[in-house]
């Protein structure tokens, strides 16, 4: 008799079988991403396939050149030159920029000639000396890559908690593993004491501590407070040395200034003065020429430092949640490297913040206390800059080459409240206007230091005195102050809520935010502000006088002005036009009650002020506290994330953090060949299409029938990504910008999605030459051996042959033939100039509820070609 099989073991050894037949073993071979900067790894295609769609979004690419108006003097540095990857899902677009007519006078002295190591001059030819540096194999305090990858690991990327990484090396080196291999670090606590041992640039935090001395003032009568006997702590890095680490960054080689210069755009008579970077400026010509007065500064370089401070809150009802960082960069760098957040910003110091109770806070003993330790403060900070503002240091640059420097104090970022603090003026004065008798009164921590005066050196600041301050808290606040005071109540609200929904029905744009609930949300934020500006205008045309809307767009029209990267002596003189409409315009909320006071507040008073920061400082784009308030994210939430002390509204959804994930499933089930995409698309007239497109390429006959429609099969593409110069918004390397334009029949699992472009047609009855079309889908198919990049548009016509006279702006109507069909054409990707936005004219009616951003496209007869989009859409749609 035949035994029964024991079950269990029967299972365990079912189990055991499948583990080794059907389980992956580890593979270390991995495919490394192709995308220039990225370091993800692979196992196979399949999963660098996915990546490559989820984060890169690699496009079906177009060929593009640069408008006229945004050449670029300079060639771009060769990492654009590289030839792009094969396309692989969707279509892109790339062109390089040319040279511009553009010379520079630079200054006869302070030429940045390169020395060797002990100072002595050599050669301009001669080559950088080899740099000494640690051994490769030397990764001190870890004992080798490995604990270095995985440090980074753990802590960085993937932040884990104390408890789960003592878990992790339990498991790694405990009883379980058989190899009994040691883990790369014993626990938490070894990872931290590494990580901290960790040299960073050889800048170590430092601390010092004030107090407030009741023999430095008169103290009679003075009731003594709970703030006097309190002792305030800063932490700093050294600027000195950050500053020669910026220097040394081979990053910034080829984005930095060695020499200042005077840069002009024309010939002879003709030319005219531009300003672009820093060095560009009077303000660090006019210190060049002091520093010159002694012949030992000759040859050396120039290096302004420049300082920014913005106070942050962290979070509520949890006690101290208030930090004060204080940033530094280098007027050397350019402004769209600033702007782009690679390094050329750096965290200096975390300044200290005297608090009191709410009876001593307005006390004038405590409120001059916090300003002088301010400035006490800022001056032992900046203290180890101060003997290389004599006499020159040598510092090595990133192109290897060694450089006498002297340093100077420069611009300093800082709002409105923090510019009173730093000027010592009382609030609602000008900051930027000297006043010799505070220098009795306070010691200014530019006192200290040679050829520096804070009240020069306020420099402009466009998010907290254009965006923030006069659009959302002063323009944006008065109309609805005016609507409140002009209609009853509830019609005002009725108002209001109609303006809200205006928003809601902005078109989808690439990096545009959207308010599906219009403007009104408590928790407003600069990029809430830059957003509104860009929609806000038509939203209110027709619910207000034509005053108002006039006042708004010259205001837009200035704003968007000032943040061009490159600005000559001609956008001068439209900046003071703009202005002065701006201010003539604005009147009317004066005359209406709104304003009875009239405009004395400084955010707009210090438009005034623009013209002649821009001559000392250059283009105002690259001084910016934007710049400085996204360096909170890494100097500040990140850390304060990971005490696990999460801040209110730090998490963010998951649309927020992978923006350009989409699905690439509809995309495969398109059509395969032209007659299935006429049929998927509904548009039987498609070949015939074709067949003229064809025609037009090819300068063939039109002896074409049906049957000569190209049988061979088509890709069908959701999207294509425009790669245009446009170095006044944020943009990569060279001031390359990317753009991904959509022709989707579903946009993340919901409605349809077709942006709409500008086309170059060189008619003379366009926009500059260019023409707006809707993209209804891309496609490519071969004919003849040749590969046709192709897009099917519905052109939209012009509407007069001038822009709007209140709006600003183009105008344009979706075009019909006859019967009420939509006029399309087949045109070459290679016309597509990139994305443009349009927004309904939506008139003097109240929308209805059901219009929302992805349907107003189809429900309105006209559109504004809407410039204020972005910088680059304001400079060729102007």
């Amino acid at each position: 008799m035949s035994q029964a099989p024991d079950v269990p073991a029967m299972r365990s050894m079912n189990a055991q079988t499948f583990r080794c037949s059907k389980r992956k073993t580890f593979n270390v071979n991995l495919i490394l991403c192709p995308h220039p900067g990225c370091s993800r790894t692979f196992k196979n295609r399949s999963g660098l396939m996915q990546h490559r769609h989820a984060i890169h979004d690699f496009s079906f690419e177009i060929q593009r050149e640069a408008p006229p108006n945004e050449m670029q003097d300079e060639a771009p540095p060769n990492e654009m030159q590289e030839e792009a990857p094969p396309y692989d899902g969707d279509v892109e677009m790339d062109y390089q920029p040319t040279s511009g007519g553009t010379h520079r006078d630079y200054h006869p002295q302070l030429d940045g000639h390169i020395c060797d190591e002990a100072g002595d001059f050599i050669h301009p030819d001669s080559p950088p000396p080899p740099y000494t540096s640690r051994a490769p194999d030397d990764w001190t305090p870890y004992h080798n890559q490995l604990e270095f990858e995985m440090a980074e690991f753990l802590y960085m990327k993937v932040q884990m908690s104390g408890g789960d990484i003592d878990k992790l090396m339990h498991l790694w080196g405990g009883t379980l593993a058989k190899h009994n291999d040691a883990p790369p670090f014993a626990d938490r606590r070894d990872l931290y004491s590494t990580i901290d041992n960790t040299p960073v640039g050889d800048v170590p935090w430092k601390s010092f501590s004030m107090k407030y001395n009741a023999n430095n003032h008169d103290t009679r009568n003075v009731e003594s407070a709970p703030w006097m006997e309190k002792t305030y702590t800063t932490w700093f890095h050294n600027p000195h040395t950050i500053i020669r680490n910026m220097l040394a960054n081979p990053d910034f080689k080829d984005e930095m200034d060695y020499v200042l210069y005077r840069e002009f755009n024309g010939e002879g008579d003709n030319a005219k003065r531009q300003w672009r970077n820093m060095m560009s400026g009077n303000w660090a010509w006019d210190q060049a020429d002091e520093i010159a007065k002694d012949p030992l500064t000759h040859g050396a370089t120039f290096v302004p430092v420049i300082l920014g401070s913005n106070k942050t809150t962290m979070s509520v009802a949890t006690g101290q949640n208030d930090y004060y960082p204080l940033y530094t960069s280098i007027g050397n760098v350019h402004n769209n490297v600033c702007r782009a957040h690679r390094n050329a910003v750096a965290i200096v110091s975390f300044l200290a913040i005297p608090k009191t109770a709410k009876k001593y806070a307005e006390d004038p003993h405590f409120r001059k206390f916090k300003k002088q330790l301010l400035h006490s403060s800022l001056s032992k900070i900046l203290l180890s800059l101060k003997p290389s503002m004599s006499i020159p240091e040598v510092a090595r640059f990133g192109d290897g080459h060694f450089r006498c420097v002297i340093y100077g104090l420069g611009p300093y970022i800082a709002d409105y409240p923090e510019q009173s603090a730093l000027a010592c003026v009382v609030y609602n004065w000008c900051a930027n206007i000297h006043f010799s008798l505070l220098v009795d009164a306070f010691h200014l921590f530019t006192n200290d230091f040679p050829r520096a005066d804070i009240h020069e050196l306020l420099s402009p600041d466009i998010l907290h005195q254009i965006i923030k301050g006069a659009f959302k808290d002063h323009l944006v606040t008065w109309v609805e102050q005016y609507l409140l005071k002009e209609h009853r109540k509830t019609r005002a609200k009725g108002i209001l809520d109609d303006i809200d929904r205006r928003i809601a029905a902005a078109p989808s744009f690439a990096g545009l935010r959207r308010f599906p609930e219009g403007r009104g949300f408590s928790q407003w934020t600069g990029d809430d502000s830059k957003t509104l500006m860009k929609v806000y205008l038509p939203a209110i045309e027709g619910h207000v006088p034509q005053d108002i809307v006039r006042c708004f767009r010259t205001f837009l029209e200035f704003c968007y002005i000032v943040r061009q990267d490159i600005i000559t002596e001609d956008t001068l003189e439209k900046l003071a036009d703009a202005l002065q409409h701006f201010h003539q315009y604005r009147k009317i909320f004066q005359d209406t009650g709104v304003r009875l006071n009239g405009f004395l507040l400084p955010r707009q008073h210090s438009l005034s002020h623009y013209v002649l920061l821009i001559h000392m400082f250059g283009a105002p784009n690259g001084l910016c506290s934007s710049i400085t308030e996204s360096k909170h994210i890494k100097a500040v939430k990140e850390p304060w994330r990971r005490s696990s002390k999460w801040c209110v509204g730090g998490a963010k959804s998951t649309e927020q953090l992978n923006p350009l994930i989409k699905s690439n499933i509809g995309e495969r089930s398109r059509a395969r060949n032209i007659r299935a995409l006429a049929v998927e698309m509904d548009i039987p007239d498609l070949p015939r299409l074709v067949r003229l497109f064809l025609y037009d390429q090819l300068l063939a006959d039109d002896s074409h029938t049906s049957d000569d429609v190209p049988l061979s099969p088509i890709k069908v593409f959701n999207s294509a990504v425009a790669t245009f110069f446009a170095p006044s918004d944020p943009s990569g390397i060279g001031g390359m910008r990317h753009e991904h334009i959509r022709a989707a029949p579903s946009w993340r699992r919901g409605p349809p999605r077709c942006d709409t472009v500008f086309i170059n047609t060189a008619s003379e009855d366009s926009i500059n030459g260019m023409e707006v079309g809707r993209v209804l889908c891309f496609f490519s198919f071969c004919h003849s051996k040749e590969i046709f990049p192709c897009a099917l548009i519905h052109w939209f016509k012009l509407i007069g042959n001038k822009p709007d006279p209140d709006i600003g702006m183009w105008m344009v109507q979706p075009s019909f033939h006859e019967d009420g069909s939509q006029e399309l054409f087949i045109i070459h990707l290679d016309t597509i100039i990139r994305a443009s936005h349009l927004l309904p004219i939506f008139g003097n009616d109240f929308i209805e509820d059901d219009i929302k951003f992805h349907n107003s496209l189809d429900l309105f007869k006209g559109f504004y070609v809407n410039k204020f989009v972005d910088h680059n859409s304001f400079k060729i749609a102007s």
